[in-house]
């Protein structure tokens, strides 16, 4: 999702809801306590220099259990990022403290933001010896070589 996508999300919204990758719900008591813009310059396992922006927004959950982030509360929060940061309509990067800092990609479905979780990649995988994609075989292709497992031979 990027971030002319939750604020035409938020449109139509009053309440703001967000939602684990396990369906459980970040409390309604939540505060977006950052909006900003992350840049990563950084070097793959491939030697290829890359540079990678996102839009980052903070969650976080305190003791103030009355708490709530209206939708154009949070809008208004968006719009203002944009202006103070001339912030890019680029994708956005959710943190939220759970056992740890997570890290989660964001959509849009049936009136709530879904958090959903970021994987690591390999993104060398020609240059690593990784495949792209596992290769497809049929059992029936191999022959079995009867004299590979003798008793005789080291197989177990």
């Amino acid at each position: 999702m990027i971030l002319s996508e939750i604020k035409n999300a938020l449109e139509n919204l009053t309440e703001v809801s967000f939602v684990l990758p396990n369906g459980e719900p970040v409390p309604q008591h939540f505060h977006v306590t950052e909006v900003g813009m992350i840049e990563k310059h950084f070097i793959e396992c491939g030697g290829t220099v890359r540079k990678e922006s996102v839009i980052n927004f903070q969650l976080f959950t305190a003791e103030d259990f009355d708490h709530r982030l209206s939708a154009q509360k949070l809008k208004s929060i968006i719009e203002l990022s944009e202006k103070e940061l001339k912030l890019p309509n680029l994708e956005i990067e959710v943190e939220y403290q759970n056992n740890t800092i997570g890290k989660y990609y964001l959509e849009f479905a049936n009136a709530k933001f879904n958090l959903l979780n970021t994987q690591t990649d390999c993104l060398a995988k020609d240059k690593c010896g990784i495949p792209t994609s596992k290769p497809k075989v049929k059992l029936a292709d191999f022959q079995l070589q009867s004299s590979l497992y003798t008793a005789e031979s080291a197989c177990c």
